[in-house]
């Protein structure tokens, strides 16, 4: 069902869920879809701490809802800890909650759908009482039982699916809203672990690009970058295929005079919401499960070494670009990117300012010199992770499931040191 001046859609054509809602405020639709559409009474929300303090998004977003609001959570820890999604299965748990709204970035879309994986619904299940005191869907309550349940590098045959629905409001571009992943991070070891299927994303996304210009623009724009990694790893990709490229050369065109536009004029709407269209292209070949390669992959274990999630694709990318092609592992697929930016009016126009040569430059350049454009770190010096800290990283990155995909499959330390230094 959609209401007068909405648009409703399937995020991705071959599947049903998830739909994406645009066109009238948020919490109007918001509001509408909580009542017919989920047929939802108590609703639990997890809102950006800083958008909750800011503005008056959740008080807008409570009216909207009334009575049906049994719970509020004000923010996350960047990188979505495993400590916090237990508080939260808890309280989640307590009010008996049957709808999840995320209001806010990545981390807080990453931890419900965490805590919709291991919470349940009651009215769903036939349980004795001593059941309900646990988080039924899948009987966890600790850190260990949440390291059992599947992952990238754990296959758990007999867990039960995420059965509490979610809507997510996104205020950042990162995109984990339309993946069926949620990458949380173990306090205790610092790993950051990508849960997996039978875990669903949400089922929900409504795109509000008035909302997002309460966001700040440095996480905006290094969150946009976060976007322009997933497609830029996937037309670099050897395991790609023709609907992931076609998907990923849509978002790159979308994405990059998007950011650039958006940090020239940060209250452009129509600019934010084709950068926000962009992120769904972006986001279709990890639906078709072609996966990136070790920007993403080292960048799960940056982040939480306090480096926000889209900064570590800001410094990571062009570094890993230049490393692939100097093992000769993806030379045509990285000309063909780069002649695909240089089409580009906006990219051609500053990259020449740069003096940037088209016959000379490569991929690395130029997504360097896109980076640098939107103003965001390009070295781990910058984001304060100097060299004594690379052994760590190193060691950490051979456990993400990601390295093995890069077009250089990257199975020693050696290899991770060898990027880190290109971006020291």
């Amino acid at each position: 069902m959609s209401y007068t001046g909405e648009v409703v859609r399937r995020a991705f054509a071959q599947q049903a869920l998830p739909l994406v809602s645009y066109g009238i405020p948020f919490s109007e639709v918001c509001q509408s879809h909580v009542q017919e559409l989920f047929k939802a009474s108590r609703v639990f929300i997890i809102c950006s701490g800083s958008l909750a303090r800011n503005t008056s998004s959740l008080e807008v977003l409570k009216e909207a809802l009334g009575s049906k609001v049994v719970g509020v959570r004000l923010g996350m820890k960047p990188h979505t800890l495993f400590s916090e999604i237990l508080e939260i299965v808890g309280r989640a748990r307590a009010a008996d909650a049957d709808l999840i709204i995320t209001l806010g970035g990545g981390s807080l879309i990453d931890g419900a759908k965490a805590v919709a994986f291991v919470n349940y619904i009651s009215s769903l299940w036939s349980v004795s009482v001593t059941d309900c005191y646990k988080a039924l869907a899948n009987d966890v309550t600790t850190r260990e039982e949440l390291l059992d349940l599947p992952h990238l590098l754990c296959d758990r045959p007999n867990a039960k699916a995420s059965k509490i629905p979610i809507i997510s409001i996104p205020t950042t571009l990162s995109g984990g809203e339309y993946s069926n992943y949620a990458g949380c991070t173990d306090d205790v070891s610092g790993v950051k672990y990508q849960f997996c299927t039978p875990l669903k994303g949400p089922s929900l996304i409504i795109l509000d690009a008035a909302l997002t210009i309460t966001t700040p623009i440095h996480t905006w724009l290094s969150t946009g970058v976060r976007a322009v990694d997933h497609c830029t790893e996937v037309l670099c990709s050897l395991q790609s295929d023709a609907l992931a490229d076609q998907a990923a050369a849509r978002g790159l065109k979308r994405l990059i005079p998007g950011l650039l536009l958006t940090k020239a004029n940060p209250s452009d709407t129509n600019v934010r919401f084709d950068c926000q269209l962009g992120v769904i292209d972006a986001m279709v070949p990890l639906n078709r499960k072609i996966f990136p390669g070790a920007s993403h992959g080292i960048g799960h274990m940056l982040g939480p070494m306090g480096v926000g999630h889209g900064e570590t694709s800001c410094i990571l990318l062009p570094s890993v670009c230049k490393y692939n092609a100097m093992h000769g592992a993806n030379v045509e697929r990285q000309k063909y990117v780069t002649a695909l930016l240089w089409t580009i009016p906006v990219v051609k126009e500053f990259l020449g300012v740069r003096g940037l040569v088209e016959a000379k430059a490569d991929l690395g350049d130029v997504l360097d010199a896109v980076i640098r454009e939107l103003g965001m770190p390009r070295s781990l010096k910058e984001v304060g992770v100097g060299r004594e800290r690379f052994e760590e990283l190193a060691v950490n990155s051979l456990s993400d499931p990601l390295l093995p995909t890069n077009p250089v499959p990257i199975d020693t330390k050696e290899q991770v040191l060898e990027i880190l230094e290109m971006c020291a």
